[in-house]
């Protein structure tokens, strides 16, 4: 493969993946706050064919991201009432809800199917887009891919070095301890879910009126990509830059599957595209073995050089969810 080639491919990475990342943020955010949002697959698939709707019948791209945006946050918002004020289940909620939005979206998107649509143009930046290997990778993508990258360090940064970031951190560790120091825990945890959903929704149109531009239905290969998203989530730790890591390797995977199949013709097409889901499954396993007393076992059976690589391996993928994550807070 020459320079030319991996530079056009790993370019395409970033850009594959931006929808991914702007999920799993959302989905970060929100599960920070202690809410479950599994409403996140079928979420995707409403607002990618709510925006496209909007920017086919408008002919205004910007309307069918703000579309986008607006179906995710309903959603959440339906999420956080009924986990939040309602208290109930988190799990069947979300579950219920991505099964009536996927099927919703299909239902009103029939009069869109195939149809030619609006879709974001490539904005190179002047001056760095002609850097060396660098510009062509970074800065000849498309608006929402560099907002990709941005809402990365901002996510980052809001959690981890700001004060309203460490009381998202209270409300999803100690909501109790975080309510004694003046948090209002239930607004908030409305505040950050329904912000989150507003995210998850940017994915969908970021799809159809970008990665993946038009509306197809059921063949629009929408469908799984927020329980990866979901996943992605847990292996990124709950933290911004982790997780976005995790989108950047699945797409990468789904890259990889691509280049490799015309070296290994033995091999249907068929399981190099699936390759990747497995793959992020095996993945998220190893971050939530580490615990286990088997592996403390196996890992004293082994090799001293061994068993530490190993070992820091485990402790490098190791994460913990929030620990009022899916936990209704009452008031005493």
């Amino acid at each position: 493969m020459d320079t030319q080639t991996l530079i056009i491919g790993l370019a395409g990475v970033l850009f594959a993946a931006a929808p991914i990342v702007f999920a799993v943020l959302g989905e970060t955010l929100s599960e920070r706050a202690g809410v479950i949002n599994l409403s996140m697959n079928g979420s995707i698939i409403l607002s990618a064919m709510g925006g496209f709707a909007v920017a086919y019948k408008t002919d205004n791209i910007f309307l069918g991201f703000l579309t986008g945006m607006a179906i995710g946050a309903a959603v959440a918002l339906i999420v956080a009432f009924a986990s939040i004020t309602l208290k109930q289940s988190q799990v069947a909620v979300g579950f219920v809800l991505t099964l009536v939005s996927r099927d919703l979206s299909y239902f009103l998107g029939n009069p869109f199917m195939g149809q030619p649509g609006p879709r974001l143009s490539s904005l190179s930046i002047p001056g760095l887009a002609d850097i060396p290997f660098i510009g062509p990778l970074l800065f000849k993508h498309d608006l929402m891919t560099y907002f990709s990258f941005l809402f990365i360090f901002l996510a980052w940064a809001w959690i981890f070095r700001t004060r309203p970031g460490l009381m998202l951190q209270g409300i999803g560790e100690r909501p109790a301890a975080a309510f004694v120091r003046g948090a209002n825990v239930n607004r908030l945890r409305y505040f950050y879910t329904v912000l989150g959903g507003a995210l998850i929704g940017l994915a969908g149109p970021t799809y159809s009126l970008s990665v993946k531009a038009g509306w197809n239905g059921t063949i629009s290969g929408l469908d799984g990509i927020g329980w990866i998203a979901l996943s992605i989530t847990i292996f990124g730790g709950w933290n911004p830059l982790r997780a976005a890591f995790g989108a950047y390797l699945f797409a990468l995977l789904q890259w990889l599957g691509l280049v490799l199949q015309p070296s290994l013709p033995g091999i249907p097409s068929q399981v190099l595209q699936v390759a990747p889901f497995p793959l992020m499954i095996l993945t998220l396993l190893f971050v939530n073995i580490g615990n286990a007393e088997w592996v403390e076992r196996t890992l004293a059976a082994m090799p001293e050089p061994t068993r530490r690589v190993t070992a820091k391996v485990l402790r490098a993928l190791r994460a913990s969810p929030p620990a009022a994550l899916g936990v209704p807070f009452e008031r005493d």
